[in-house]
């Protein structure tokens, strides 16, 4: 199905010009400094096509919330639809009870972290946002994770391209606090069901 519906669509050479414009992904939530990191050495056409191939063949679609939104914007009806884990019935008392564990924040993160305690926390998501940073950003924001990080604290986040964006912009004595591995990476991203990202980067802090 995808090779008679979806995949001539990459071939249309107009569809070749849109999707080599930065404006065009806008609306993909691809922002100009994302654009080059994503498509790398390929047409951004080729690219796309691979990412939506994945979506589509490489997981079970009946299972696969991310496919939902990207195949017809919105989630099942049925009983047993897949949906996020905080949209799903069995799990709504439980978020009703939690409610007052949040609290939210109008900061960048490396804000946040300035006001936090040494060795404080152990969990840190930063999704795609250091595909945007320059290198002071970068390094203000590994200092803050690294000052504020217990042993054994984690860092997860995603990137345009594959490859870790740290090295070579984050001062090698940061980073040589902290584990992390290419091949984990790997199969990190390709366990990945949105489908949407080239990478998928988790560090440890050593002890």
């Amino acid at each position: 199905m995808f090779e008679e519906r979806f995949a001539p669509l990459f071939d249309r050479r107009l569809v070749r010009w849109l999707t080599s414009q930065p404006a065009s992904l806008f609306g993909l939530g691809i922002p100009p400094a994302q654009f080059d990191a994503l498509a790398g050495d390929e047409r951004m056409a080729a690219v796309l096509r691979q990412r939506l191939e994945k979506l589509a063949c490489d997981f079970a679609v009946n299972d696969n919330y991310f496919a939902w939104q990207a195949f017809s914007r919105g989630y099942d009806r049925s009983p047993d639809a897949p949906l996020p884990p905080w949209l799903e019935q069995a799990n709504y008392e439980d978020l009703r009870r939690r409610i007052d564990r949040l609290s939210i924040r109008h900061a960048s993160m490396t804000e946040h972290l300035a006001d936090e305690a040494d060795a404080s926390l152990d969990r840190y998501i930063l999704l795609d946002a250091q595909d945007w940073m320059d290198d002071a950003q970068l390094m203000a924001l590994w200092l803050q994770i690294t000052r504020t990080a217990r042993p054994g604290a984690r860092v997860l986040f995603r990137t345009a391209a594959e490859e870790t964006p740290l090295p070579g912009r984050v001062p090698q004595a940061i980073l040589d606090r902290w584990s992390y591995s290419a091949e984990e990476a790997r199969e990190l991203v390709r366990r990945d069901r949105s489908s949407i990202y080239g990478g998928l980067h988790l560090y440890r802090l050593k002890p």
